[in-house]
């Protein structure tokens, strides 16, 4: 996972896992608001693997398939 810096310091995670027995995402991606991208995403009829849910560790994700069929989490923290 990466963020920038005008609101956090840069992360990169390495992931064994999706989290919540999820399959593990290709790229994971945080927007300001997660709600309007899944909305815009299920407007464009994009391919949603795991729909809108609240994570125990604080964020607010969904995955989507990219059009080469990557698996993108789009999530943003909770709270925040």
């Amino acid at each position: 996972m990466l963020s920038s810096g005008a609101s956090a310091s840069v992360q990169i995670n390495i992931a064994s896992q999706g989290g919540s027995d999820t399959t593990k995402p290709d790229l994971s991606i945080e927007v300001d608001d997660v709600d309007e991208i899944y909305q815009r995403a299920e407007a464009l009829r994009l391919e949603i693997e795991y729909g809108l849910v609240d994570g125990p560790w604080g964020v607010r994700r969904f995955y989507v398939c990219d059009p080469a069929g990557k698996l993108l989490n789009v999530l943003s923290h909770i709270g925040v």
